[in-house]
């Protein structure tokens, strides 16, 4: 199927100093040729958060999932390695299999072609009587995959960088929050009216905090709010406020002085909001270009999942994520206004919108 061009109708081109850059045009968030290029070279060529650790622990451990339009399977195999494949038996594309589970082979639903975890073809009804038909050229096709933190990435690419390599300062800078120990309490999606981009943009700043949170910006120190920037990804982080006075039970954290909240981005779609009790992995991926789902997963210490707290937490963040997606969807509206083109960045508050019109731009170049 031949992808649509794009011609955006000015200049793309983001100044690499804040202070002097135009944002990213508004016809690059309405195009509707430009999601399918989005789609293949974008979404399909970065690292992408596929499932959990905890559904692949032991061999023989399976899930499938869908990236890019593309269908996965993620296996443990008996011999305990990690892998992935097209989720497309060789025969005439059925599904090797579906769901979830664990298996010993998978056994495609369509004509019972069978295949090993390791994606061996073992088995091939009826087709004795077919010329020059040679099993090892009809294993499963692989798809490279990774694992950090509590997550199963894959890449569509076929030679990427190595997922771990690719995560630069990541891994260090969010080690203090024991990623890979943390169990997942609860799973939303949030379907809303615009654009992807439009909603990583509003991520990546808090700039809008006063405005937009009255309830989250009680809990952090706004004046402290810093954003610091790296090649592939951003961290976001403000002090939470202590105590401001001995009645001041209206907060959620209000008994966390000193603690602080970190919020990194990696490019180009997914997030992990750290606090002092939790972690949330947020994944915004499009439905359309004018509708898109944010996917919240929240994880916590085994020791709390009994408590009160991730019933708060979840409250807590349901209500910061109704007022984004409020937010965008107007922003998306306005977006086709015949006045508007183009803005400017504040040099101060807006680095990491920067920062992602950017690399976007960058790809864009590219794709193009």
């Amino acid at each position: 199927m031949a992808i649509p061009s794009f011609k955006p109708s000015c200049n793309v081109e983001i100044d690499p100093e804040v202070r002097n850059s135009w944002t990213l045009p508004a016809d690059v968030y309405l195009d509707q040729a430009l999601l399918e290029r989005e789609k293949q070279f974008l979404f399909g060529r970065t690292w992408q958060i596929v499932g959990r650790r905890d559904q692949v622990a032991s061999p023989g451990d399976y899930f499938t999932a869908e990236l890019a339009g593309e269908p996965l399977l993620i296996a443990r195999g008996s011999d305990g390695v990690l892998r992935g494949f097209y989720n497309v038996c060789r025969h005439r594309a059925g599904p090797p299999a579906e769901g979830c589970g664990s298996r010993k082979v998978f056994r495609c639903g369509y004509h019972g072609w069978t295949y090993s975890l390791d994606g061996r073809l073992l088995n091939a009804p009826e087709m004795d009587g077919t010329a020059n038909f040679d099993y090892s050229q009809f294993g499963l096709q692989p798809v490279p995959i990774g694992e950090w933190g509590a997550w199963i990435f894959a890449n569509l690419d076929t030679k990427p960088e190595a997922l771990l390599p690719s995560l630069r300062e990541l891994p260090q800078q969010t080690g203090k929050y024991g990623l890979e120990k943390l169990k997942p309490a609860d799973r939303r999606e949030y379907v809303m009216q615009c654009n992807w981009k439009v909603y990583v943009d509003n991520y990546l700043e808090g700039y809008h905090l006063p405005s937009v949170h009255p309830t989250l910006n009680r809990e952090l120190d706004y004046g402290q709010y810093v954003t610091e920037i790296f090649e592939s990804h951003s961290r976001q982080a403000s002090p939470i406020r202590g105590p401001e006075n001995e009645n001041d039970v209206q907060r959620r954290y209000s008994q966390a002085s000193g603690g602080e909240a970190e919020y990194f981005w990696i490019f180009p779609n997914w997030m992990l909001n750290c606090y002092p009790d939790n972690v949330s992995l947020n994944i915004v991926l499009p439905l359309a270009t004018e509708r898109c789902v944010a996917i919240f997963e929240w994880y916590f210490p085994e020791s709390t999942l009994s408590t009160e707290t991730p019933a708060e937490t979840i409250r807590f963040s349901d209500q910061i994520q109704i007022e984004d997606g409020h937010i965008c969807e107007v922003v998306h509206r306005n977006l086709k206004s015949r006045s508007y083109t183009r803005g400017r960045f504040s040099a101060r508050q807006e680095k990491g919108v920067h920062q992602f019109h950017r690399l976007y731009a960058s790809w864009l170049e590219s794709a193009v």
